[in-house]
């Protein structure tokens, strides 16, 4: 598996238990002033997804609210008053995720978010002990390859070679990453953060089966949440979307608002893939993905790229910006895209390869993988 924008903070329902509690989160920020803004997206304890934004005033900040037990948050700061950057992958994006509960907690930073001390959340530090034990946050990753390409020259960020070294070296640390999750859940079946990696690894480092199985190993309580009840619901999107199936039906507007649904390309050979706009990884599989569209395209071939973008405008620029001439379509509902969720796509780029006869026949097919399939379906 390549490099991947993964769902951390997606803000689906996942608390960790049903109880009803109040949290407040405060800030102190160096001396950031107005036009600072914070703002916060988690689940609150009704289980929906909950915005909300404060002004930096001295420094100072302060957010209160309710949350059912343990749950995930994205904070991001806008430091110029320029809006809300949407992730890590935003460009000079200041965002972090972390769980939190309901508690107290007090942030501290000279000037920023992504150099901040947490005080008063237990599941807090339990997460950072968590991420010591199996190599390292994901967005210490992320920050990793960041740094890697704004480090890297105009030439090199064109060079495929260069792009596949880069995402090899990071694709390699992801995976070890990802093996010592696996690790943690089957050695600490009471942890919340066992759930936590089962979720994040499940169909990536972990087939669904071995998910299954090692999430039926956990404590009682643990399988009653609702990020348990979650990852039930993508093992079964997992069997809908197994090799040899049929690919869900769904129908998403494209960018001029005209509906399209994948059943329309049936008699073709599909590349269905899922990316957004502020994916990095997503983008630099592009140049790959037009070659083999310019290659095929008069024998058959289709892509259908499906955007979990929220903003149109943005989504619209990328597909400008790569020079993109295939099929495109999105509810602009982000991470909650209605064809992303059918499919139980939880990081992106992720996508699925699906024969004339509208059956799937191969996934997360990128890169030289995809190259070879397709010069095996069409010949050279």
């Amino acid at each position: 598996m390549k490099l991947r924008c993964l769902l951390f903070a997606a803000l689906a329902p996942v608390a960790a238990f049903a109880q009803k509690s109040s949290f407040s989160i405060t800030g102190k920020l160096g001396t950031l002033d107005k036009p600072a803004k914070v703002y916060i997206d988690y689940s609150d304890a009704a289980g929906q997804g909950k915005e909300d934004s404060v002004d930096v005033i001295n420094g100072v900040f302060r957010l209160t609210g309710t949350v059912a037990g343990y749950t995930t948050a994205r904070m991001s700061l806008d430091h110029e008053g320029k809006g809300k950057p949407f992730s890590i992958y935003s460009p000079g994006a200041d965002v972090i995720y972390f769980y939190f509960g309901p508690e107290q907690i007090e942030i501290t930073s000279k000037d920023s978010l992504s150099t901040a001390t947490f005080r008063g959340s237990k599941i807090y530090d339990e997460h950072t002990a968590y991420n010591k034990a199996i190599g390292g946050s994901i967005m210490a990753l992320t920050a990793q390859y960041q740094k890697e390409y704004a480090e890297a020259s105009p030439e090199d960020k064109k060079d495929p070679e260069f792009m596949a070294a880069l995402n090899a070296r990071q694709t390699e640390l992801r995976k070890q990453r990802g093996l010592k999750q696996i690790e943690f859940a089957k050695a600490n079946p009471n942890s919340f953060f066992a759930l936590a990696a089962l979720s994040e690894v499940a169909g990536t480092y972990a087939d669904m089966t071995t998910a299954k199985t090692l999430l039926d190993g956990l404590s009682k309580d643990l399988r009653q949440t609702d990020m348990a009840k979650e990852l039930e619901q993508r093992i079964a999107a997992e069997r809908l979307t197994a090799i040899g199936k049929p690919a869900p039906a769904f129908t998403q507007n494209d960018v001029s608002g005209k509906p399209l649904a994948l059943a329309d390309l049936k008699g073709k050979v599909v590349l269905l893939d899922f990316w957004a706009s502020w994916c990095s990884p997503c983008r630099a599989e592009n140049p790959n993905m037009l070659k083999q569209y310019k290659l095929y395209k008069d024998k058959g071939f289709e892509i259908l790229s499906v955007s979990l973008d929220s903003k149109k405008n943005d989504w619209v620029k990328a597909i400008e910006e790569d020079g993109l001439p295939w099929l495109h379509v999105s509810d602009l509902k982000g991470w909650n895209n209605a064809a992303g969720r059918l499919y139980g796509v939880r990081g992106v780029p992720a996508c699925y390869l699906i024969d004339r006869d509208g059956k799937i026949i191969a996934d997360n097919v990128r890169g030289e993988k995809l190259n070879t399939k397709l010069a095996e379906i069409f010949g050279n």
